[in-house]
């Protein structure tokens, strides 16, 4: 199995899901009129919820690898008591400790969830966007119950988006026949349509469409990059949160770079593999066969750097300073492969083969990777390698990089473990900062490592919840009764997540960002090697130093 698809596969294993909910029993119902048509939800201890509320049309048929079309209206009153199906993905192994029962699973996916304090008025809005590899996870999720954040007045929007083949396919004939001659990204086109929908219609909760913040996790994330690199999203939001994200190279849509084949190429591959003639072929398959084919064929899903969506490399872009100029929330976590370790390659026997490999690979930067990440602890220094050059570097890229343009950023790290995590050898895992920062620690997937019901576990929340939502209001996190969060422009600073909040660090992981952006900048210079997990042991050599020593 190529490290490829194996990081598609702990990627996917880290955000399948979507919960098994039964629908709200209280009989407490309310009615919104919004623009949209009126919408039915339900009222419970001052928080009112409205769920799978269409955004946009069913991409089904013709409209399948479409821009997704306006919603249809409906007469009389939505019924939104429940989520939406879940969009078409792969299943999950079960006793993962991110599985959740899918209750329903459609092309017909294209839905959102609100969370609105009772008497919300002009209050900030929190889209979240579920990681899941973009091709796996659901906004129905338990853990992102948004109930907590709307108890301190900010109304959570939770959308679903195009998976897998169905959101990100590109090929030449879909290129021919958009009118802007470019293919793929139809997730990312999803979620632009749902944050129209929000600037439309939120104002009818309550919510101020000029003060929207978009968040996600791991995929999720990444989709937070997307549409800050992405001009048809500009204006449609105002703060950014980029909890492990990951700035790894982008597949280009016509042309093979960065050791990537053009996504038009994948895409005739995909529909070769699958003995289809032409589109018309594609769009015939049913649902199932297309996924299930689709995955035996290997298809991986990335946006597509088109040149229209996404105009670039998102390094290039935010090296230019292109990206939305908005204020930042950027982190990760300090064990985020203890849960992905799929992502490592096989380790050297020893101490001294460890130390041969790295010098064989970085050349002139062995010695500073190898203080980095020294061989005698060959495990925590390779967990750390693929942890830093992909989590670690784009959290702190992310809050320079807004910083230098003038928005604010503010950096973290999570590094809170507890005895069932910890027992697993998990601690600080991917993915684990999201049950505290939503206020769902009682309220995890059934195999999720039991959280405690601790005042440690509780007053820890509480802040997470405090400073992601003052965060939402003000583009500045603070939490009453604990420590203060210091801007990145402010020496560096970041907040340090152990058993409560520590805001007195500053200088996160010395030479951790200025290695792996020495390594990302050699190879964006040779053009021919991809920056994301082949790093460490499994790095390709490293190339020279480009023409005026830049790297």
């Amino acid at each position: 199995m190529t490290f490829l698809s194996r990081f598609m596969t702990a990627a996917l294993f880290a955000f399948i899901a979507a919960c098994a909910h039964a629908g709200d029993a209280s009989p407490n119902t309310t009615v919104i009129d919004a623009p949209a048509g009126s919408i039915r939800g339900v009222n419970r201890d001052g928080v009112q919820s409205f769920k799978g509320i269409p955004y946009a049309a069913a991409p089904i048929g013709e409209l399948r690898w479409k821009r997704p079309a306006a919603a249809a209206g409906w007469e009389g009153v939505l019924d939104a008591t429940e989520f939406g199906p879940a969009c078409m993905q792969f299943r999950a192994d079960p006793t993962s400790i991110y599985a959740e029962n899918l209750d329903a699973v459609s092309e017909d996916c294209l839905s959102l969830n609100i969370w609105k304090p009772e008497d919300a008025e002009n209050a900030p809005v929190f889209v979240w966007i579920h990681g899941g590899a973009l091709r796996g996870g659901a906004s129905s999720m338990s853990i992102y119950d948004g109930a907590a954040l709307a108890e301190r007045g900010v109304i959570v929007v939770s959308i679903n988006y195009r998976l897998g083949v169905f959101g990100y396919l590109a090929h030449p004939e879909l290129s021919a026949e958009s009118p802007d001659g470019v293919s793929g990204n139809y997730g990312l086109l999803d979620q632009i349509a749902a944050l129209e929908w929000v600037q439309h219609n939120i104002a009818a909760f309550g919510g101020d469409p000029d003060n929207v913040t978009i968040a996600g996790e791991s995929a999720g994330a990444l989709s937070v990059m997307y549409l800050m690199a992405s001009p048809p999203a500009r204006g449609l939001f105002h703060r950014a949160i980029a909890q492990s994200a990951y700035m790894i190279s982008t597949p280009s849509l016509k042309e093979a770079r960065y050791g990537m084949p053009a996504a038009e190429a994948v895409g005739v591959y995909v529909a070769n593999k699958l003995g289809a003639d032409d589109m018309a072929a594609m769009r015939e398959m049913d649902a199932d066969t297309l996924l299930k084919e689709s995955i035996k064929a290997g298809y991986v899903a990335w946006g597509t750097v088109d040149g229209v969506i996404l105009p670039d490399e998102l390094v290039n872009v935010f090296d230019r300073g292109e990206q939305a100029p908005v204020p930042i929330l950027a982190g990760f976590n300090s064990g985020e492969i203890r849960s992905l370790r799929a992502l490592l390659p096989k380790p050297p026997e020893n101490a001294e083969v460890y130390e041969t490999e790295i010098r064989a690979r970085y050349g002139e930067l062995a010695d500073v990777f190898l203080e980095q990440y020294p061989p005698d602890d060959i495990e925590e220094s390779m967990l750390a390698t693929t942890r830093d050059a992909m989590y670690g570097w784009t959290a702190e890229r992310l809050a320079r990089n807004q910083t230098e343009i003038g928005a604010e950023g503010y950096l973290y790290i999570f590094d809170h473990g507890y005895p069932a995590a910890n027992r697993l050898g998990l601690h600080a895992f991917h993915a684990s900062e999201i049950p505290y920062m939503f206020g769902t620690i009682d309220n995890t997937t059934p195999t999720w490592p039991e959280i405690p019901n601790t005042a440690v576990e509780r007053n820890l929340s509480d802040a997470m919840v405090g400073y992601w939502s003052s965060f939402a209001r003000d583009a500045a996190p603070s939490a009453e009764g604990y420590a203060a969060w210091r801007p990145y422009s402010s020496d560096e600073a970041y907040m340090y997540f152990e058993d409560e909040p520590e805001g007195g660090a500053r200088d996160l992981l010395p030479g951790m960002y200025e290695l792996h952006e020495k390594v990302m900048c050699r190879r964006r210079a040779a053009g021919d090697i991809a920056w994301n997990w082949n790093v460490g042991v499994a790095s390709p050599p490293l190339p020279p130093q480009a023409p005026g020593g830049q790297c």
